[in-house]
This record gives C-alpha cells, structure tokens and sequence, in this order.
C-alpha cells in the first residue's frame, strides 16, 4: 500500500521554522497500529490521519476524519497538525469549501481559509489554581531558576501552567535549557502530561514555551493545543479578547488567538509545505 504524505510546517511563513506536522491522506482506513509505526517512522511530535468519506473527494468533501498520533501515543488534541492537514487540504487538493470541519477526539473542528491563514476553531481548557507548593520540583527544573508567579493545572488537557512574573524577558525565556527527561520522573501522578512556561512581553501579547515528555514530546516547536490553555489565561489577566503570541522554542512561531463564543478559542496561523512524499507499508 501507497499513502501520500507531506511534511508541513505549522505557525510559520518560512520553511524550516514553526512546527512541523506530517500529514498523511487516507482513501481508506488503516490500523491504528499502523498509524502508530508510520507516526514512529516520521519521528516528529505529531503525525495525522485524514480520513474521507465513501463517494466524497479529498478536494470537495466539507468534512473528514482527523486522528493524531506522537512518536509514542496517540492524542485527543493537536492544533499545529490540524493546521497542517488543513493547509494540505486547501493548497494541495484545492478544496473547494471556506470552511472545513474535522471529526476528532475532541469533537468536530473546524478550520477556516482566511486569505494567507487557517483559522482553527478549538475549545477552550482553562486552568485553575493548583495548591502552594503542588508539582514543585516540576516547577523548579522546568523553570532554571527563572522567577515564577503562580502555577495553574488544566484538568481537561493535563498541561501544567507555570506564569513567569513580568520581568523575564523574551531572551531569558528563549536561553533556558531544563532537563526535560527528568520531568516524567518528577510526577508520577497521572495528573500531568505537559508543561507551559509563560510570560508577558512587549513585542507580543505573552510568550511561552511547551515541554511534553509525557507524551514522548521533549519540546514541541509550536503548539496550538497548549494556546486553548493560555488563551483564556492571559485573556483574563489582560482584558482582551484577541491577542498575538509567539511561543519561543528555538524553531519559534506566532499564533493570533481570538476568544470566541460558548467556550471556544480561534487559533490562526499561516503554514509553508515543505516535502511531498510516499509512504510504503
């Protein structure tokens, strides 16, 4: 068997920067084994499914399937690979549909063309407050040191949310380096499956960076998923509704994030394809 994949690079306008995602378009169903060997295969943070329905093409169907796998595990969310199979679909299959909607673990979502952009419409995962001195030694290995302010958990997605008081800079954020294999050691609980370093900037609305080792994710470039976290954080805390974040990994790459109605979150973003392929099974 033949399956068509491309390499897509998420949140970005050049190649070689964002995040990368692999998307693989499915006449037909495959094992989930065998998503999970091809997701090895790729080695990057996600690869995703595109499944479509009987007697419906990839260039006009209005909605497909989606499943997205890490080397390791597969996920309920991912944003930055929804955004590659959206980018796939409308560029490369030239779907003739505004909008597209996908069918997931998380519910049916939605991705939007808008001009150079896909906006992605997500559900929101507001954190809550965790108890003083709960996860500190994740806290005090992720952060190198770094002065933090408080610490929340979202309970839906498992991401541990660490806000850095307003004094760290961009470049401090950026030059840190924890030892992120020690992390799953740290907590054993169950109750954490990703970190979120953040902070407010200057140049942008807020900054971050995203370690999932849990998930067999050192750190992934960009991260839409972990912005339905943030976004109504930072919404809170700064009054607006829409704001422009950059998440600060050394790929790096800028999200635009706009609350929406009845706990939803648009996440948009531009994407460049950056190799075209065939995998062999």
């Amino acid at each position: 068997m033949k399956i068509p994949i491309w390499t897509v690079d998420a949140f970005t306008s050049r190649p070689f920067s964002g995040n990368p995602a692999a998307v693989c378009l499915l006449e037909e169903d495959i094992p989930d084994t065998l998503k999970q060997s091809i997701a090895a295969e790729m080695n990057l943070s996600e690869t995703c499914f595109v499944t479509k329905h009987k007697n419906v093409s990839f260039s006009a169907g209005e909605q497909f399937g989606l499943r997205w796998f890490t080397p390791t595990i597969e996920v309920p969310l991912c944003g930055h690979a929804t955004l590659a199979a959206a980018t796939v679909l409308f560029q490369v299959c030239k779907n003739v549909n505004e909008i597209i909607k996908f069918e997931t673990l998380s519910g049916v979502l939605e991705a939007k063309k808008k001009e150079t952009k896909v906006v992605l419409d997500l559900p929101i995962n507001s954190p809550e407050a965790v108890d003083k001195g709960e996860f500190q030694e994740v806290v005090q290995e992720v952060c190198c040191g770094l002065p933090v302010q408080e610490v929340l958990l979202s309970k839906t997605t498992r991401y541990l949310l660490i806000r850095l008081e307003d004094c760290v800079t961009m470049a401090q954020l950026e030059s840190i380096s924890p030892a992120i294999s020690k992390l799953p050691g740290l907590d054993t609980s169950g109750r954490v499956a990703a970190v979120i370093l953040t902070a407010k900037s200057q140049q942008f609305h807020f900054i971050s960076r995203y370690f999932a080792p849990w998930n067999g994710i050192p750190e992934d470039p960009v991260t839409g998923s972990a912005h339905t976290v943030l976004a109504p954080y930072w919404s809170g805390q700064l009054g607006l509704q829409t704001m422009l974040a950059r998440q600060c990994s050394p790929r790096g790459g800028v999200l635009e994030v706009c609350l929406g109605s009845e706990g939803r979150v648009q996440v948009a973003g531009e994407s460049v394809i950056v190799l075209e392929g065939t995998i062999q099974t």
